[in-house]
């Protein structure tokens, strides 16, 4: 079976949604699955097969991503789509509406990943606009789309109650990303320390992600003013770039904990990611907004217990309260927990051994299977459908009447 993927955004931009492509799109073919993707270019990529690439313009306030050509994007999926059994859409801008248009065209099943909760992100970037205006505008775009499709794909339970409540009615499927289990299980704790300076013994809660409003880092600095009154000597290392860099910053410094804070920027996912969390103690996240947090599973695989707010698609994974540990989302309540962590290991040992063995029931070859399952099911609703309308058509007044 063939797929065409298609999505404003891919690497090199690093994301949640870029990690979950290639996942999916590695692990798909030992189900039988061959992806295609069509996909923004960003620079000077090297052409790799089964990959097209668009050009593309910065995004205005946001250079990291790419604009991709409406026509272009169009004409891309069009040709790419020719010889596939079905579209998955990654991304509501551009990429959304030339894979449905080619989908509707080709009398091909068309599918969608609600990846991102765009109601909770515009009010960071958009803040001249009202939030209740965005909220509005939000819901009624995601309604619009999904509705259009014949089926989407949601990383969480919560996303899915989300979709329902604003009033999608196609089917949908809870299907999360994977983990690459052996990636996130060999990093080298100790060389990563040495490159950046950390002493080998110091105490270190790591977080990885985008740095930007929505992540809610300047939670964790809160935090961290209160834990360190249990763990002076800790250091909160943080993994990521992006447009808060600089208000988190002077946040920092504001609290007076600029010296227990590392920015560290982008880390490669091959070798130097895994080898950041090999040097962590615990991994800490406090965003209210994600669709589904595979940063946790990722350190879970690579033996770090979590602390975490339970929000939204964190929820699914923090539930079972399997190698992590959810406080109340209030600085002070996060920090003395993370504190006492710190301060007593050894109490805490029982999340650092449940934690690898639950991550493996997130793996991605499992998530894929099911994706796999999904695609044919939907490849075959498809063709059902197309008989059925044929035969109809097939059927004139007088031949039924006789």
């Amino acid at each position: 079976m063939r797929v065409l993927m298609v999505s404003d955004v891919y690497f090199p931009r690093v994301n949640g949604v870029s990690t979950s492509i290639e996942t999916f799109r590695r692990t798909l073919a030992g189900h039988g699955v061959e992806v295609r993707l069509v996909v923004p270019r960003y620079g000077d990529e090297p052409d790799e097969p089964g990959i097209v690439r668009v050009a593309g313009r910065p995004v205005l306030g946001d250079p990291e991503d790419r604009l991709v050509g409406w026509r272009a994007m169009h004409r891309a999926v069009r040709e790419a789509a020719a010889d596939c059994q079905l579209i998955h859409i990654q991304t509501p801008f551009v990429a959304h509406y030339a894979g449905l248009k080619a989908a509707r065209a080709l009398g091909l099943p068309v599918i969608a990943t609600y990846h991102t909760l765009f109601e909770e992100y515009l009010q960071h970037y958009a803040r001249f606009l009202p939030a209740g205006l965005l909220r509005g505008q939000a819901r009624a775009l995601s309604r619009r789309q999904c509705n259009a499709l014949d089926a989407v794909v949601v990383p969480s339970t919560a996303m899915r109650q989300r979709l329902q409540s604003y009033g999608v009615t196609v089917p949908m499927q809870v299907l999360p990303t994977g983990i690459p289990l052996a990636q996130f299980a060999v990093g080298d704790g100790p060389a990563f320390r040495r490159r950046h300076g950390i002493a080998e013994g110091r105490r270190l809660a790591l977080f990885v992600g985008r740095v930007a409003h929505e992540k809610n880092i300047g939670f964790l600095l809160e935090a961290l003013v209160h834990a360190r009154r249990r763990q002076p000597d800790l250091l909160l290392v943080i993994a990521g770039e992006g447009p808060a860099m600089a208000d988190l910053k002077r946040q920092a410094q504001a609290l007076g904990v600029f010296d227990a804070v590392k920015f560290i920027g982008y880390l490669d996912r091959a070798r130097a990611l895994p080898d950041c969390y090999a040097a962590a103690d615990v991994f800490v996240f406090a965003s209210r907004t994600e669709t589904q947090g595979l940063v946790l599973l990722e350190a879970m695989a690579a033996g770090l217990p979590v602390i975490a707010l339970s929000e939204m698609g964190t929820t699914d994974i923090l539930a079972p309260g399997r190698g992590a540990f959810s406080p109340p989302a209030e600085p002070a309540a996060f920090g003395d927990m993370l504190g006492h962590f710190m301060a007593h290991p050894a109490a805490w040992q029982h999340l650092q051994d449940e934690a690898p063995a639950y991550a493996r029931e997130w793996s991605d070859a499992a998530m894929a299977e099911r994706l796999a399952q999904l695609y044919r099911e939907r490849a075959d609703w498809q063709f059902a459908r197309k008989n059925a309308s044929t035969a109809a058509e097939g059927k004139s007044p007088r031949g039924a009447a006789a």
